[in-house]
């Protein structure tokens, strides 16, 4: 089958859509709302998991799954497939009259006619301008018709198998990961991660969801990810740093069947003035949240988890 791609708005601002998606994301901050914890409040209906396409099974990433995670919340959703409408007549079913669709991004560059002219005359590359691009999506919630297999909503596994697999990740990664103290951390300078002993938290599920937060940063070290780790604590370095971890603990988490939880709460204050600052560093730090998921998730043992991912900076789906 083809893939249809729907068209950008034409003469639509770019700039904009940075702004919308920022200021959105603050709103819920300030509101005492953590958009990648939200969903699974007690009014949330939407099955734990990442949101994939409908059409062709591949997960979103990046922004994407804040966005569609915020609006199966919003909207009382009980599916995390998406699909576009012509994905829908194709699929044999059909968007159902008078529903609303959802808004995702994919980021693209362009090369303004000003910078090619430059490069023409100096002989130099001419440098790309990044943007981003909108396209409407829908719930499968919100069409009929659809293959059976395609409107139901998975099952999670078994909570049984949610504990041995992460402690299975946290061996193949070869990351030295130690186990004692009071607190947890990451050292990057001596590259490893300490996590208290499990019966040192209340839930026995925090221990896991500290242990991704953690590995999150290592996986930030030169010899795998390599991101700037180099922020001491207050500054907008560390505060990017720990927004990453604490998304990318969040995708991880919803990939395992485990509810996500906020780690560092005293940190929104921080990721505010970093978003209020900056209107790209909200798509950038879920970009790299996803990136850190994806790294993480492909240690697991025995793969359940479909990881084929919808790049932020890829057409969706």
């Amino acid at each position: 089958m083809s893939r249809y791609y729907p068209r950008a708005r034409a003469g639509e601002d770019r700039t904009s859509l940075y702004d919308e998606i920022t200021n959105k994301i603050i709103g819920e901050l300030e509101a005492g709302r953590v958009p990648w914890v939200q969903p699974w409040g007690t009014v949330a209906k939407a099955s734990l998991a990442l949101p994939k396409s409908a059409a062709t099974g591949r997960q979103y990433s990046g922004i994407n799954i804040l966005i569609l995670w915020g609006a199966a919340t919003e909207r009382a959703f009980t599916s995390q497939s998406w699909l576009t409408f012509r994905q829908a007549l194709s699929l044999g079913g059909q968007v159902r009259k008078g529903e609303r669709g959802t808004t995702v991004v994919y980021a693209d560059r362009f090369v303004p006619a000003d910078e090619k002219r430059r490069a023409h005359e100096t002989g130099k590359d001419a440098q790309a301008v990044p943007f981003l691009k909108r396209f409407t999506v829908f719930n499968t919630d919100q069409c009929d018709g659809l293959p059976p297999e395609i409107a139901t909503t998975a099952q999670p596994p078994p909570p049984g198998l949610i504990e041995p697999r992460v402690e299975s990740l946290i061996r193949a990664t070869g990351i030295d990961f130690r186990i004692g103290g009071n607190r947890a951390f990451y050292t990057p300078a001596e590259d490893y991660v300490q996590v208290p002993p499990p019966q040192a938290y209340f839930e026995p599920i925090n221990w896991h969801r500290t242990a991704l937060h953690e590995l999150a940063h290592a996986s930030g070290h030169p010899s795998r990810l390599n991101r700037d780790l180099s922020g001491s604590y207050g500054t907008r370095k560390y505060a990017f740093e720990e927004l990453v971890a604490e998304i990318s603990s969040a995708f991880s988490c919803a990939s395992l069947a485990i509810v996500p939880t906020v780690r560092h709460a005293d940190y929104i204050g921080s990721w505010l003035d970093v978003l209020r600052e900056d209107n790209r560093a909200i798509v950038r730090a879920a970009s790299q949240a996803s990136k850190v998921a994806d790294y993480l998730l492909e240690f697991l043992p025995e793969r359940t988890v479909d990881m084929t991912v919808e790049r932020a900076d890829q057409e969706p789906a």
